[in-house]
């Protein structure tokens, strides 16, 4: 415990399960999150899925090329001219073909815009997979944290345990040779009780904190390590801190890509009130053999086509408003991201100070409660204590100890907070042993990509 920039001596190795096993660090951990987790594959999923909105969107650019054929059966029965000539029947087999393509040449840059929009919510997708990455290394440093910290808990607790057992049979040793009264045997035996119980409720939150790290890391903790806070990745001072996540943090970049994603939506809906133009071409061949001798038809043609719109009930009208009061929401939810994103830095930030401050107070609290405590049962022995003043400050001691274990733990949490905070918590900022996952990849990949159903990975 005298070294506070190092959680180690207060918060022990954790092993469970038999047999050797290998050491595991807070970089194995996160680097399993970081390949493993489901919300962050999850995620990536979603951005590709994304991807697939710019081909989509481009696809208003290209030639639409249609076939249509028809084939009936028919039957025709011909009578003669007033009755006279009798009557003839004839069956057979009309064929029709046709095949059509089109061209728009222009719809009032709507096809532009939509192409704009769906790369800007690409874009979005992407800072909204940094989220999910920040979110998923801090939660996997808590929960690495936790089981450190549970575990050490736990064994102070047991060790706590251990020690006023001994001091119980002391106590009623000298009970019977009539040191000490009956009250003090009571005193020590509701202490051990209560020590016994209080390792109860440490194993109950060791089993949750173990709970926690399997669904965020993706395996049972192993053998972990002790870990050490980033504060050296963290800028200088505050304001730093706070320009740096203003300029930098996901929710704050994906809050001004939904603006340029909502600026291209009153584009498109004002492209409503524009004229079309479009370029059509089409063939068509019928066949009939039920006549005499029958006939093949071949035609084929090639025009233009332009739409105005001129009043269609108002639906254009209230699509342009509508988009416009989203672009008003999107612009006031960059503000809002902004306020968010300081305020998180500065609590982040403010927690890591009082987890600095703290570990020097309880640092200094245990060595003077160990000083107390052995005076108190040096001054016990000679009858200048009773057995309640030892428990007493049996119990500091204990408080004391867990207390700078608790802060031990939060500085480290807390530095991984300000590191998530500005928005720089990542795979490549905190050094994890992993390949980075690169979202533009799949993109180059299906941007033009117009034909086929399978996707990259062969799905």
């Amino acid at each position: 415990m005298r070294r506070s920039s190092h959680v180690g001596l207060a918060l022990a190795v954790v092993v469970f399960g038999s047999g050797p096993v290998l050491a595991e660090t807070m970089s194995d951990a996160l680097s399993r999150a970081y390949t493993n987790n489901p919300d962050i594959n999850q995620q990536r999923a979603s951005v590709r899925a994304m991807d697939e909105g710019v081909p989509q969107a481009k696809a208003g650019w290209m030639p639409k090329v249609q076939a249509t054929g028809t084939v009936n059966y028919q039957v025709t029965n011909v009578q003669g001219l007033f009755g006279l000539g009798g009557s003839q029947k004839l069956a057979g087999v009309p064929v029709t073909g046709t095949a059509q393509v089109s061209e728009t040449l222009f719809d009032g840059l709507k096809t532009e815009n939509q192409i704009n929009s769906a790369e800007s919510s690409v874009l979005m997708a992407r800072e909204q997979l940094r989220q999910t990455e920040v979110s998923t290394l801090y939660a996997g440093a808590t929960a690495y944290m936790d089981v450190l910290q549970n575990t050490a808990v736990l064994g102070l607790q047991r060790n706590n345990v251990k020690v006023l057992t001994v001091q119980l049979q002391q106590t009623r040793d000298r009970f019977q040779v009539g040191e000490v009264t009956r009250t003090d045997v009571a005193q020590a035996e509701s202490s051990l009780a209560s020590g016994t119980a209080d390792v109860a409720r440490a194993e109950a939150d060791l089993q949750t904190s173990i709970a926690s790290y399997r669904r965020v890391i993706g395996m049972q903790p192993t053998r972990l390590q002790p870990a050490r806070p980033i504060e050296k990745l963290l800028p200088p001072t505050l304001e730093d801190s706070i320009a740096v996540g203003l300029a930098e943090h996901p929710a704050v970049l994906g809050a001004l890509h939904q603006v340029d994603v909502a600026e291209d939506g009153v584009k498109i809906a004002e492209a409503a009130l524009s004229p079309q133009l479009g370029l059509v071409g089409m063939v068509q061949n019928s066949t009939d053999t039920s006549g005499y001798p029958g006939y093949n038809v071949f035609s084929a043609a090639i025009g233009g086509q332009l739409t105005v719109p001129i009043y269609q009930g108002g639906q254009e009208y209230a699509a342009i408003r509508q988009a416009k009061e989203k672009l008003n929401q999107a612009q006031i939810a960059v503000a809002s991201a902004r306020d968010q994103t300081r305020a998180g830095v500065v609590t982040a930030w403010g927690q890591l100070q009082a987890a600095r401050a703290a570990i020097m107070s309880f640092t200094a609290a245990v060595k003077a409660a160990e000083i107390a405590l052995n005076g108190v049962r040096e001054e016990a022995k000679v009858g200048q204590r009773t057995t309640l003043d030892v428990l007493n400050a049996e119990q500091t001691l204990l408080q004391q100890r867990v207390q700078l274990v608790r802060a031990q733990h939060d500085r480290v949490v807390a530095s991984y907070a300000v590191m998530g905070a500005i928005g720089r918590l990542s795979a490549p900022n905190l050094g994890l042993g992993v390949v980075e996952y690169d979202p533009r990849r799949h993109y180059q990949q299906t941007k033009n990509r117009f034909f086929g159903i399978d996707t990259p990975d062969g799905r």
